[in-house]
Order: structure tokens, then sequence, then C-alpha cells
């Protein structure tokens, strides 16, 4: 049917239709397939391909990764040894049976009353330096751990090139998730394929030639580590050990197959393939960690191990064809034409080295490439079943990463998880939902033994073992405001879904119970009477205070949140008066200063010269909502960002890419884009801190979502910071919140049709200059799909 509801100018017409599909978008353009259709012919006008003319030679820079969650490999595409550097997400040092002792809280000495002293030292006002905060409230941390490399697969190939041939190419398939290398010696076409399977739990690589009887490889394993025996038998390698530090037992199986040749086992743990026409392995890989306190221990990883490389033994096509459909039917929801256009014969790290953030139509083929990237990289490294992704994802070749490649929750967690939702992959942010779940019981003890007090805590960083306290490092120890930050997502998850069983059973009680510990913590400020947090530190920067603005935005956002699903919920009214009583009197953080800026503290201490890389006083900006467009609070807050400069680490750059899209300055957005690819992309298109920190990646894909899609104040938001750099174009199957999945096409920087499919039945309102009127409001019934369209 077709009508002109009221408020639709002549020139748009709107078309309510049949639900058709699954969970994706509506199509777009001719030969596009069906909504949510797993077809990757309708992926992208320009395939999403990662391809390189040489070899990797550095493991950080080049070589290129493929994962299924729990299990990660890079793979290298090397000629006389194939080099995979593989990881499985749960192997780590440190927690319950550390050589060096643990406890999950690091508050080894019960004291609340030091907290008090410092503040009472805070209420006149003045500032503490950091050093002296963590002589005060500080202690070293002891047996905290880091994720650990499970080692390195080589085959090697005794008949390989010495050097690259001409024809030498290693892709990663983005739309398939597949690697692979192909190149031709003495006549015979060599090809490798490697993927990391959801479905069978598996990673998977084949080697296979044009003439039969010409695959011959040694594999092998290797680790920094010596914990460990390998052993060869039967066709297959056993590597078994547990770590020195704390006995986490440990387990890999690699299962060879050939076709057409022979596989025989060596000594010291090798497996030989002789005069294949193609050959293929399976590598499954487990430990006995548990994400359960206070132990952290499950049974014994070999049943596990052994059952998955069993059931993978079924043949490669069969197992290539499982993996394909699972990763498409969550890669394929989302289509970006923003113009690009790409030489057949231009590699990516030309591509990245030749970037200017112009208007070139290879410019934009990147900034599709980096967007797509980072929904692959979320896929790969967030599945259900094991933890969410670390601050490198899954991939990790040290003993000893930066940061310990763990969990830092003052922005780094949650900004893997930014694009989950609006990107339309909402089913990666299951592994984020146990992890923070399984923080509260450790984080319940630690409200009580540091602070005294009800609910749940954790501060700037922990790990798979329940870590909720605190360490010594000056400027990066004390942030107890992060459990509110992390039930954001959680919140987040149904207001774009709408499940009130989930938001019953998982995100509310979590939500409510940090809220309590709010409630316990907040303290009146002699200045003026507010409620505010103390001591407060606004994440490594400045001084320690009382009421810093990313402070009181975060318990703002967590009160507005928590007494929203109370309300949803029909939650004790007791407890939804004691948080509505809390709100009135919570100081906002939100503030203007001498300069017109937005304070980062409650004094006015604000530097215009301060570059800082964190802009944590524009929270209520981004991701918060507390901040609307076009209102006083926006306008202070460009003025923050404008003064802090395009400048920063990858991640800082993501961050402000999402800052100027909520400014609704889609040029300078752009501008962030480009500044982050130009200077803190690595040639295998991985986010750089430096070091490699892959939140960057994810940042930036939110980011491209927010120049396109907001929906934060529930309105939809139809190109709300479109860039002058893509004047026309489409997307498809992007999510806004309130259940709806929408395809928007565009030309001459203005929208020409908006498709949108709801998931629930509820009153929606568009915003777009596609309505004469500026919005649209009506009542969407589930499983519909409507559209409009500019006509001449």
């Amino acid at each position: 049917m077709s009508y002109e509801p009221q408020g639709i100018t002549r020139r748009t017409t709107l078309k309510a239709v049949a639900a058709v599909g699954g969970a994706g978008g509506l199509a777009l353009g001719a030969g596009a397939g069906e909504a949510g259709a797993a077809d990757s012919s309708d992926v992208s006008s320009v395939p999403s391909v990662l391809w390189y003319a040489a070899p990797a030679a550095d493991w950080e820079r080049e070589a290129l990764p493929i994962g299924n969650g729990a299990l990660g490999a890079m793979v290298f595409g090397t000629l006389a040894s194939e080099h995979l550097q593989f990881n499985e997400k749960t192997l780590w040092t440190g927690g319950p049976g550390s050589a060096q002792g643990y406890d999950h809280g690091n508050w080894r000495a019960p004291r609340p009353g030091a907290i008090t002293a410092v503040q009472d030292d805070l209420d006149t006002g003045t500032t503490l330096a950091p050093e002296s905060a963590a002589d005060r409230l500080g202690q070293p941390r002891v047996g905290y751990g880091a994720h650990q490399t499970f080692g390195d697969l080589h085959l090697d190939l005794p008949d390989a090139p010495a050097t690259p041939p001409s024809d030498y190419r290693r892709e990663l398939d983005l739309d398939n998730a597949i690697a692979s290398v192909a190149y031709t010696h003495q006549g015979v076409r060599h090809q490798r394929e490697f993927f990391a399977s959801y479905p069978d739990d598996v990673i998977v690589g084949r080697l296979s030639a044009d003439r039969p009887g010409s695959v011959t490889f040694t594999l092998r394993h290797t680790s920094p580590r010596t914990d460990f025996t390998a052993t060869a038998a039967d066709g297959t390698l056993t590597v078994r050990g547990a770590l020195a530090d704390n006995g986490l037992r440990f387990e890999a199986q690699v299962r060879v197959y050939a076709e057409g040749g022979t596989v025989t086992s060596g000594a010291g743990g090798t497996l030989t393939v002789t005069g294949a026409d193609s050959a293929w392995f399976v590598l499954a890989a487990g430990t006995d960690y548990a994400d359960t306190y206070p132990d952290y221990r499950g049974p014994d990883p070999h049943v596990a191990v052994a059952r998955a490389v069993r059931r993978a033994g079924r043949n490669y096509e069969n197992l290539l064809d499982r993996h394909v459909r699972d990763h498409r039917a969550l890669f394929a929801r989302v289509a970006l034409d923003i113009g690009q256009s790409l030489p057949a014969d231009l590699p990516t790290d030309r591509l990245l080295s030749t970037y200017t953030g112009g208007t070139s139509a290879t410019d934009r083929a990147l900034e599709a490439l980096y967007f797509q990237y980072g929904r692959y990289l979320l896929i790969a490294s967030s599945r259900p079943g094991s933890l969410p992704a670390n601050l490198q994802g899954v991939w990790n070749n040290s003993t000893t990463p930066p940061w310990s490649a763990d969990y830092h929750v003052n922005i780094n967690l949650q900004m893997n998880y930014w694009p989950a939702e609006a990107a339309n992959l909402a089913e990666t942010t299951a592994p984020y939902d146990r992890f923070v779940e399984a923080l509260r019981a450790p984080g319940r003890r630690s409200a009580q033994e540091m602070f005294g007090s009800r609910g749940w805590v954790v501060h700037n960083e922990t790990n798979p073992y329940g870590f909720t306290g605190v360490h010594d490092w000056a400027t990066s120890f004390w942030f107890p405001e992060a459990a509110a930050w992390l039930t954001q997502q959680m919140y987040e998850h149904y207001r774009f879904g709408g499940s009130t069983d989930y938001l019953r059973s998982t995100a509310y009680p979590v939500m409510k119970e940090a809220a309590e510990f709010w409630l316990d913590n907040l303290r009146t400020d002699p200045r003026d009477g507010t409620l505010v947090v103390t001591p407060s530190y606004s994440p490594e920067h400045g001084d320690f205070s009382a009421g810093a603005a990313m402070s009181q935005q975060i318990v703002h956002d967590l009160f507005t949140s928590t007494l929203e699903a109370a309300r949803t919920l029909g939650d004790a009214p007791d407890f939804r008066r004691r948080v509505e009583d809390a709100l009135k009197r919570l100081d906002p953080g939100l503030r203007i200063g001498t300069w017109g800026q937005l304070q980062e503290w409650k004094q006015d201490l604000d530097d215009p010269a301060d570059t800082h890389r964190h802009v944590s006083h524009l929270f209520a900006l981004h991701p918060g909502r507390q901040i609307r467009p076009g209102s006083e609070w926006a306008r202070a807050a460009e003025v923050s960002l404008t003064a802090r400069g395009d400048g920063g680490t990858g991640w800082s750059k993501a961050w402000k890419i999402n800052f100027w899209a909520r400014l609704r300055d889609g040029d300078h957005a752009h501008t962030m884009l480009g500044e982050q690819l130009k200077s803190s992309t690595l040639p295998n298109l991985w986010d750089t801190h430096p070091p490699f920190q892959i939140d960057g990646n994810f940042g930036a894909t939110s980011g491209v979502v927010e120049m396109l899609l907001q929906s934060q104040h529930d309105i939809i938001e139809v190109l709300p910071a479109l860039p002058a750099a893509w004047p026309s174009g489409s997307v498809r199957g992007l999510r806004a919140r309130g259940g709806a999945t929408l395809d928007i096409e565009w030309a001459d920087g203005r929208a020409t049709r908006i498709a949108l499919k709801a998931s629930r039945t509820r009153e929606l309102i568009v915003r777009s200059d596609l309505f004469g009127t500026g919005r649209h409001s009506f009542r969407a019934v589930a499983g519909r799909q409507y559209s409009w369209e500019g006509q001449d």
C-alpha cells in the first residue's frame, strides 16, 4: 500500500510493505539480495580484500589476522616456511595459583579510612597530585599476569622459491574471512588457505597445487616458553603443558590430512606430508580456565580439544562451507558504498601509503575497507563462548605483551564494542556481557573492603581473574567509575534490541548493583551541596579532585539508564525514589569555563594550549547522551575539542571521529578518520597507539556509523554528519535504537531513499531532509518494512 501521511510533502512517497528476509537491512539498488541475506555477492561493489605482493616480515605491521573469538592466528605467507602464530584467549598467567600470589582486589590491608582522609582534603576544592594519591591509595600489583602466545606453527616447504615470484599474492578476504597465499614456481601454481571456524572451533589450513604430487611440507610447533611437550603420532601433533607461573593447563592438537600423498610422524613432534596433491590441517586449543570466581578453573582441556579435532575430521569443503556461511551471516549484513573504486594492481600497503584524505575514489576505497575491517575484527575476536576482545583482540605474539594485552576499562574495552549494535553485530556482545557479569562477585568484595559499601566496583583495568582492585601507577590506577561505564553497553543492547527479558535477566541486575555502589559513595560537596564523586580523576590527565566532569557524567548516565530500566521493569518504588533523589542532587558534570570550554574539572583549570590525548570530559557527548546537538553544552564541547587538536594516539583519534560526528561536523569527523589512517594505521590496517591496540579500529568503525546514522536521543537521524568527501553513496543494514534496521541512499549530500525494517512495534521518529518538515513520526509494526523516496 502507498499513502502520504501528515508531514510528508508530495516529493516524498512512503511505502509500507510486508517484511521479508532475516535480521539485516533492505535491498539497495539493482541486483541486491533480500534483507539479511548472507550473499557475499552483494556485500559491496568493491570486494573487501586486503592484499600484498610480498610475505609478511613483521608480526605487528604486516601479518594478517584470522580468528573465531576464542582462537586467533596471524598468517605470514612466508615461502620456505609458512608461519602461523596462534593464540587461545584464556591462556593467561597470574591469578589464583600464581607464583607471585594473588588477590583479585589487590587491597591487602583493608582501609576505607584512607579514602575518607583523601576526601576530607579534597572537600576544600584543592587538588591532589597523582603521585600523592597513589602513595595514599595504591599499592603494588601482585600476580596480575598477562595474556600468552600459544606458540607458532611452521610449515617448512623444501621446494618453495627463495624469493617471491612475480605473481605472488597474499590476501585477507574480509567477505569470507579467509587468508590466502598464491604463487607460481617452476610452472606449478601453489595455493594456501587459512581460516578460523567458529562453528567447528578450529583453525584450518590447506595447501594445494595444480600439479599432482606437488605438496610436500613438514609441520612443527615452537614457543618462546618451555612449559610444554610436543609429540606426534597418527597424523596428530599434540602440544600439552601447564604455565609455570600458575599451573594453568593447556593443550593444542593439530591433525593433518593428505590427498594423494603420505603423512608421517617424526621425533620431536613433527608431521611430514610428502608428494600430496593437497593437504589440510585442523588446529584446536584450550585451557582449563573458567570464568568462575574465586578459583577460575574448569575441566582439563584435553577432552574438548580432542573432540573438536575429531569432529572437524570431515572433508575440507564441508568445513569451509560451514565457516563461510557462519561468517557471512554476520558480515554481509552491512554494505557501504561511498564512491570507492580500486585499481586491481594496487596492494593495500600502497593504498595506505598513498592515501591523502582527498576526493579520489582510491581514498574512498581505503575508508570503506577500514570500516569493514573493524567489523571483521570484531567478529573474529568476540564470539559467544569465550572472553571478550581484549586490547589486542585475540592476537598476541608475546609472553609480556604491552599492557598485558588486558582489559583496560577507562575506555578501551568499552570502545571495542562501540560498533557492535549500530554496525549490526549485536551477537558479538555476548562475551562482553558474560565478562562483566563475572566481575560482579569479586567487585562486591572490593566494594566492601575498599569502600565499605554495597554494590560492585572495578578500577582502571582488569584481567580474566576478576581483578577489581588498584595498583600504584600514578596516572592510571584509580577509576571506580569503570563499573558504571561497563554497564552502558549492556543497556545500549537493550535500547537497540528491546528485549525486556534480556534487560531483566542480564543488564538490569548489573546496572542496579553498580548504581547501589554510587548511592553509597557519592559525597555532598560542601562548596555547593551537590553530590560528587570523590576522589575523582579524569583518566590519565591532571590532578585528583572532587567532581571531575567525566566522573559526574558517567554516574549521571548510569542513574539515568538505571532509572529508565527500573521503570520499564516495575522495580521496587523505594529504589527508584533513591535514584531519582540522587539524580536531582547530582552535579551533572557540565560546566562552561572562562574561555567557553566544557570544563574537565569542577574547578576552571583547563588550559587552552593542552592537547592531551584523553578528552574524557566529553563523555556526555559520546558515548553518553547527556549533551544534545545545538545546545550550549555542545558548543562548549566543540570549543574544548578544537583546543585539544587533531593529534593523539590511534584510539584517541578514533574517539574524535565520534565526537565530531555527534557535533554534526561531518567534515571534521572525516578529517579525523584521515588522520588516523595517515599516521596511526599499520600496513595490515591495524590501529597503532603505538604499539598496536585494536580499540582504534573499532572506534573508527563506530565513527563512520555515527556520520551516517545516529539515534542516541530516540530520534533516528539520517545522515547527521555526512562529509562533503562522500557526496553520493549508499549504506545497507545499519541499526538504530528502538528496533530499526536502515538502508540509506544519498546524492549531492542529501538522502534520496530511506528504507526501514522494524523489529519492534512502537512509535518511531525519523529525521531527514528527505521530509519537508524535517522529521516523520509513525507507528512501526514489528516485521514490516517502510521506505521513503525522493521524487523529482
